[in-house]
């Protein structure tokens, strides 16, 4: 199986709960490679505490294809714009933004039982 390599952008409620609950999962395919919070937050803690990276935007689109999926937990359309703008602007036509919808899919996948925070208004696509 080919490993997915992903970031989180976002670890505010959602984006830390989302965090702990992947790294508590067994799956050998996905590899969470970095992280961007520019907050102290409990899931930035997390992430340094099990030595993934936090990066700025910039230097998480400067990973090119080595990143496969790019979850946007922010809840701001303005940083997922620029996203998906430097993303475009770079060439990387590989790397998939990954919204709140699709994390809520996975969550309701992995979690046993528990919902994930959801503490800001829909950002849309």
């Amino acid at each position: 199986m080919e490993k997915q390599s992903i970031a989180i952008v976002g670890l505010g409620n959602m984006g830390s709960a989302f965090l702990e609950e992947l790294l508590g999962q067994p799956n050998e395919g996905v590899e969470i490679v970095a992280v961007v919070e520019k907050n102290n937050t409990p899931g930035l803690a997390l992430a340094k505490a099990r030595g993934i990276k936090n990066l700025s935007i910039n230097e998480l689109i400067a990973m090119g294809d080595d990143l496969n999926i790019l979850f946007d937990l922010t809840g701001v359309a303005t940083v997922r714009q620029e996203l998906r703008d430097k993303l475009h602007a770079a060439g990387n036509h590989h790397t998939i933004v990954a919204t709140e919808n699709i994390a809520r899919m996975i969550w309701a996948l992995i979690a046993s039982g528990a919902e994930l925070p959801i503490p800001h208004a829909n950002a849309g696509y």
